[in-house]
């Protein structure tokens, strides 16, 4: 027995030398592969761990804005064995995403999005599966009245709601964000579901709790560790909280889906999910149901995500703002008064006539940096950028934190400056490194459904109330909570009827 246990101890040893041996050979000959097709330099990796040393996890962006620094506006990285290229600074990050859209319309093979998304749906799908998934989505949209009146009543209706929620702290000290996200979820729901929630319904709170749990877990440093070294998922706690609350989702999906799919007609579309549906089966030629299931879940928990998180944060962003400068929530409440009054909510014609305000709001998006550092892309097929050559499937990082700061596109980059949006007159401008949502193939698909939201949210707020910091609190947190989507940390607020 003595002799076969050290025999087995022996066998193990020598299986594992073996496979560091061929990790480390096809790391140094992956190098040199990398090297000699003039794909871009960055800060020398040690073997396994890569740059991991040089890198904080749980503020990628600050760390590759340091390296930019030094390596230039195109880089490579290795987090851990993932071998990633960094793009910073707006004519770099737009001569990629929109010059060459089609060529970085991908998205690389990142394990923990692979297990939540299976490569379906409209966000983290790639190739012909995600080209058919994002037109069906934006023809969906499209058909179900994005950018038309439609929409726009359920959000002002949605606002009244929220507007009686906030009267009900009569002033005292209240936490923004599960309320804004109750608000903003109802409006997806609505469009989904063809109903809202109430904000205190147990089912409904689940959903945007586990949503929000989701995104700032796929944006923890474990997380980013098992993206790297996925072998070592088992004793990674986080993906397993990932997984669990990505099936609880899909359960509770499955239950609200029910009366859409009992009552489903093709000459009676009374939601968005009964839409997609439809138009699901048409083009299925034949697809197995299950495989059907599977596609249309994945697509509702993408809208549902996509649709809550970014639009919930940057209003959170926007009313910290105007407590942290309330000479600015001043001239915003004026133009209200003036444009609008006191007598009816907020319209989206209404913007056209709000120059000041529209600059705000762009301004706290631009500011607040919310997905600071993009969601990750990939080359489709072999290309140059720049002077440099990136093999297909090459995982790229557009930075957005690096076109928002940009110091050759911003007057102010670092500080909160509507002006950066108004001429000399104070009419509005447009600004082309103005990208927070994102530019080319992969731009946030629901980008006119944000903006209306923004703007009527945002409006009817400052409209009804005038926010400050709670008695014996002198100044506002502005410091983000880290993960893939940058959040304020909680902090009380109070809102004074106006």
């Amino acid at each position: 027995m003595v002799l076969f246990s050290s025999l087995a101890a022996d066998c193990t040893c020598t299986l594992l030398l073996l496979t560091l041996f061929l990790v480390l050979f096809l790391w140094i000959n992956g190098r040199k592969t990398k090297a000699a097709a003039n794909f871009p330099a960055g800060p020398t990796p040690l073997p396994l761990i890569g740059n991991l040393h040089q890198l904080d996890l749980r503020r990628l962006d600050r760390s590759l804005m340091e390296l930019s620094e030094k390596y230039g506006t195109v880089f490579s990285v290795e987090i851990g064995m993932q071998k990633a290229v960094v793009l910073t600074g707006y004519h770099t990050v737009k001569d990629a995403l929109v010059n060459h859209a089609d060529q970085f319309a991908g998205r690389p093979h990142i394990p923990i999005f692979e297990e939540l998304s299976l490569r379906r749906g409209v966000v983290l799908s790639d190739g012909k599966p995600w080209l058919d998934a994002r037109a069906l989505v934006l023809a969906t949209l499209r058909d179900f009245g994005m950018g038309k009146k439609s929409i726009e009543d359920k959000i002002i209706e949605e606002t009244s709601f929220l507007v009686k929620v906030i009267e009900s702290h009569k002033g005292q000290p209240f936490e923004t964000r599960q309320i804004i996200n109750s608000a903003i979820s109802n409006i997806i729901c609505s469009i989904l579901f063809g109903d809202r929630f109430d904000y205190d319904d147990k089912t409904f709170i689940s959903l945007t709790v586990m949503n929000t749990e989701i995104v700032a877990l796929a944006g923890s440093a474990s997380i980013q560790l098992f993206n790297s070294y996925p072998f070592l998922g088992f004793l990674i706690p986080n993906r397993q909280r990932l997984m669990k609350n990505q099936q609880k989702m899909h359960a509770i999906f499955n239950e609200l889906l029910k009366p859409s799919q009992e009552t489903l007609s093709e000459n009676s579309i009374q939601n968005l999910s009964q839409a997609l549906m439809m138009r699901q089966q048409q083009k299925s030629g034949g697809q197995d149901l299950e495989l059907q299931k599977k596609d249309l879940l994945v697509t509702i928990m993408d809208l549902f995500g996509a649709g809550t998180e970014t639009i919930t944060t940057t209003i959170c962003w926007g009313l910290l703002l105007m407590m942290k400068y309330p000479e600015i929530q001043k001239k915003v409440q004026q133009e209200i008064d003036g444009v609008i009054g006191a007598g009816r909510f907020p319209r989206t014609e209404d913007r056209k006539h709000m120059p000041y305000t529209d600059a705000v709001i762009h301004e706290i998006q631009r500011f607040a940096n919310v997905v600071p550092l993009n969601l990750p892309h990939s080359t489709t097929v072999d290309m140059h950028l720049r002077g440099y050559f990136l093999p297909k499937g090459t995982y790229v990082i557009p930075m957005l934190t690096s076109v928002l700061f940009d110091k050759t596109q911003w007057e102010k980059p670092h500080e909160f400056n509507p002006s950066h949006f108004l001429d000399a007159e104070g009419k509005f401008v447009k600004r082309d490194a103005f990208l927070a949502f994102s530019a080319g193939r992969r731009a946030c698909a629901g980008e006119a459904l944000a903006r209306v939201e923004l703007f009527l949210f945002f409006t009817t707020l400052l409209q009804k109330f005038h926010f400050h910091c709670p008695p014996g609190v002198t100044d506002v947190d502005l410091t983000p909570r880290k993960g893939i989507i940058l959040v304020p940390v909680p902090q009380g607020v109070c809102a004074r009827p106006r």
